[in-house]
């Protein structure tokens, strides 16, 4: 097999939360262009359905299921399990942040964050686990952040920081605890990347987010995509419990 070939994603079922949008949008793209086909599963029905128009246009195999997985993530998977006829990727890449000091931050906010970066997350991967397990194995790429390892500032996001934090470390149990079912469990910990719910491109940010990284710039959703790709494809078979920091530098400093 030449080295191109282990990227290759043919034939494969997989599914990406939160992928109608941003990053998760780039990752179904990005699968789908490697050979997959692709489910992105996410709550708003329209962005769901012009996310796949956009896709099938490029002619990628890609399809949405509306759901909420806050609400039965172990349905959810199943039902994607089912529809794509299998399960081999699941990247878990759903996630919500809200800004503001410690003081401000409200219970419903706190249990909003972990509801969906932490529990919906370990419910999706369990259930998916279990559809991998009994077909001999897959991969499970989850969408942590430089968050778990450094405090953003000047936005406080407290809630959200410990969120990725619990996801970086979750990561390494299930790898550590599947990875004889043939299941490996990576994460990739993105820096500033420009997305609608990112403004990396405002003035009052450049000084921490842009100067204070190496490379002086922040990154587009398909920079970060590609490794998405290598997690999710035999040319990292000899990898789990990995966390891949895709941040430009920053955490140098």
């Amino acid at each position: 097999m030449r080295v191109l070939e282990r990227f290759a994603l043919d034939g494969r079922k997989a599914v990406v939360t939160g992928g109608n949008q941003g990053l998760g949008k780039a990752f179904a793209a990005a699968l789908g262009q490697a050979g997959a086909e692709v489910m992105i599963v996410a709550r708003d029905t329209g962005r769901n359905a012009a996310a796949v128009a956009e896709m099938k246009d490029q002619g990628l195999a890609v399809s949405a299921l509306d759901a909420d997985i806050t609400r039965d993530a172990d349905a959810v998977i199943d039902q994607a399990a089912g529809q794509l006829g299998g399960l081999d990727v699941l990247v878990n890449n759903a996630g919500v942040c809200y800004h503001g000091e410690s003081w401000e931050v409200t219970d419903a906010e706190w249990d909003d964050v972990f509801d969906l970066n932490v529990r919906a997350l370990w419910r999706c991967s369990r259930a998916g686990g279990r559809h991998m397990a009994a077909a001999g194995g897959g991969s499970i790429i989850n969408v942590g952040s430089i968050s778990a390892l450094i405090v953003n500032r000047p936005q406080w996001q407290p809630a959200y920081n410990a969120s990725k934090a619990a996801v970086h470390q979750l990561t390494k149990s299930l790898a550590a605890e599947w990875a004889g079912a043939g299941i490996r469990v990576n994460a990739i910990a993105p820096g500033y990347v420009k997305t609608e719910m990112a403004p990396v491109d405002q003035p009052e940010f450049r000084r921490h987010w842009i100067e204070d990284t190496p490379q002086q710039r922040y990154a587009l959703p398909e920079e970060i995509a590609p490794t998405v790709v290598f997690l999710a494809s035999p040319a990292s078979a000899f990898m789990t419990g990995s966390v891949l920091v895709i941040d430009g530098g920053y955490t140098l400093y």
